[in-house]
């Protein structure tokens, strides 16, 4: 959209050059946005190890955004070094444009990991020039969504889970000696993601059928899963898919749905830049109708994927009245 109402699009920052990986346990964020998971010390033992021990040489893996950067980091654990590609809030992955440290990254991968359905494509073109016999997972591919879709494939708990799956596969086809770790590490995760599915199920249950509407349309993969009715006017939203302007009539549409009550709940978009969803949010606090922030990308500050949609899953839980 114009200046008004930009809706997901941030103001494009300059990433700055990557660095590499130290020496450390865990995983580190440097202060240029990029996100790695260090080498552990091999052990050169052809056994299953426990979590805290890799069997052999880590798996060398790129991946393209944040949002995906932190699953693939613990599903990897010691057993790669996980490098994401834009690790800031304050860069729009749609326009990105790869500085050359990035093809160098690239070029030293084994595995590829992006988002997929245009959401960046540079990652994409990226893996084809710089990593040509890497294999690339993309969450578009693996869930079969298709270019001009909504690509904001993180909310949905279905893509969550089989890009989790394909880059275990992946990463035990890489590395046959570790596909005992990585087995762990996936049940780990899957422990791990337990709150986050309870939540799923427990909002789905007590609130299947009430009706949400949003600013923009990152939320929606989470919202059928939890069996919410999209209310957002047909206008409105396709201004907002486009990227352009919502006709006046579009926003007095909104206005009237809030005023009327005929939304149980707005979900906003924090990082939409302009005075349009300003607007929407406030007509929705004088119409007493609960509003619920979310974000398009990792938050700072923001230790984990899980707890990052924990939060907002237990935001919207108590707008809708549900008790988890």
């Amino acid at each position: 959209m114009s200046a008004l109402i930009s809706p997901k699009r941030l103001a494009v920052a300059a990433l700055v050059a990557l660095v590499l990986p130290a020496a450390a346990c865990g995983t580190d964020k440097s202060a240029s946005g990029t996100t790695s998971t260090p080498s552990p010390t091999a052990t050169g033992s052809g056994t299953a190890a426990a979590p805290q021990d890799c069997p052999t040489a880590p798996v060398d893996v790129v991946v393209s955004v944040d949002q995906w950067g932190d699953i693939v980091s613990q599903l990897g654990g010691k057993c790669a070094r996980v490098k994401t590609i834009l690790a800031s809030s304050s860069v729009d992955p749609h326009d990105y444009e790869p500085a050359p440290a990035d093809a160098a990254s690239f070029a030293g991968a084994k595995l590829v990991v992006i988002n997929g359905a245009d959401y960046d494509h540079w990652a994409a073109d990226l893996a084809r020039t710089s990593a040509p016999s890497a294999p690339v997972i993309s969450a578009a591919d693996v869930t079969k969504t298709p270019d001009g879709a909504n690509p904001h494939l993180w909310y949905s708990p279905t893509a969550v889970g089989a890009v989790a799956d394909a880059v275990t596969a992946e990463l035990s086809k890489l590395a046959p000696q570790a596909a005992g770790y990585f087995g762990t590490e996936r049940s780990d995760f899957a422990t791990a993601l337990q709150p986050y599915d309870s939540l799923i199920d427990k909002i789905k249950a007590g609130a299947s059928g009430k009706s949400y509407a949003a600013t923009e349309g990152i939320f929606d993969y989470q919202a059928q899963a939890l069996g919410l009715v999209d209310k957002t006017p047909e206008g409105y939203q396709k201004a907002s898919a486009n990227e352009s302007d919502p006709s006046p009539a579009d926003i007095e549409a909104f206005r009237n749905a809030l005023a009327n009550h005929q939304i149980d709940v707005l979900i906003y978009n924090t990082q939409t830049e302009g005075s349009i969803p300003q607007q929407i949010r406030s007509a929705a606090e004088q119409a007493n109708v609960p509003v619920v922030d979310v974000t398009e990308t990792v938050p700072p500050g923001v230790t984990s994927f899980v707890t990052w949609q924990d939060d907002q899953l237990t935001a919207l839980a108590k707008a809708l009245g549900v008790t988890v």
